[in-house]
């Protein structure tokens, strides 16, 4: 069957209030106060938590292979799923795109570099998690995005054909994933980086999620 494959921080939810927030709680552990802005610092957020603990260590005078980033990682994540969903919310319309291309005859799945037990948290918070086929972590297999094998085992476990798959989602890692394994990539321009996808050349651009089962469809044909 034809699978559509979302990534979730950045494409399905916008989750970096509650990552930001992770951060910050580490750097006041090492009374360097809130270092990572919200607003400013979004876009690295929704790429992972050395990123964004690599980023606060910089503007700390600190090197990007400081050990204080593996020492403070499990922290990150301790604070994060304490209050994970704080501040994430789903973007507007994302579900309902999802319902409309389930009634479509599309399997759904989602495929994320977030810790597999963290990602089913979070869904599972957000009541959504029931509305996918199948859901892969960062750790659910040996490798992961951008490796072509990690999209391919999500769409297997959803039950789908993993030659007739496209996968959304909003950063280099999603199209580097997509051309390994051949597929189409749809990137949305909604998230923090959005103005930086039209250079990636994906497939096709989502500006709203009304308009992704149209584009499915141009990309894979009807179900």
């Amino acid at each position: 069957m034809k699978t559509v494959v979302f990534d979730l921080d950045g494409t399905l939810a916008d989750t970096s209030g509650d990552l930001i927030a992770a951060a910050n709680a580490c750097f006041r552990d090492m009374d360097a106060g809130d270092l990572l802005d919200p607003a400013k610092d979004a876009g690295t957020a929704l790429r992972g938590g050395r990123a964004m603990l690599r980023l606060g260590m910089s503007r700390m005078g600190r090197g990007a292979d400081d050990p204080l980033i593996d020492e403070y990682y499990d922290a990150l994540l301790y604070h994060y799923a304490r209050d994970i969903d704080t501040h994430t919310r789903l973007y507007d319309g994302a579900m309902e795109a999802v319902t409309e291309l389930k009634k479509r005859g599309y399997l759904v799945a989602i495929c994320t570099n977030k810790p597999e037990a963290l990602a089913r948290e979070l869904l599972t918070r957000l009541g959504v998690l029931d509305a996918f086929a199948a859901m892969l972590g960062a750790d659910s297999l040996d490798v992961r995005k951008p490796d072509p094998e990690h999209l391919r085992e999500t769409v297997r476990r959803a039950g789908g054909d993993p030659a007739q798959s496209v996968l959304v989602g909003d950063s280099d890692t999603d199209r580097n994933t997509s051309k390994a394994a051949a597929v189409p990539s749809i990137l949305v321009t909604f998230g923090p980086s959005g103005d930086d996808m039209a250079a990636l050349a994906p497939e096709a651009l989502l500006e709203k999620y009304s308009d992704l089962p149209d584009l499915v469809e141009q990309l894979l044909g009807k179900a």
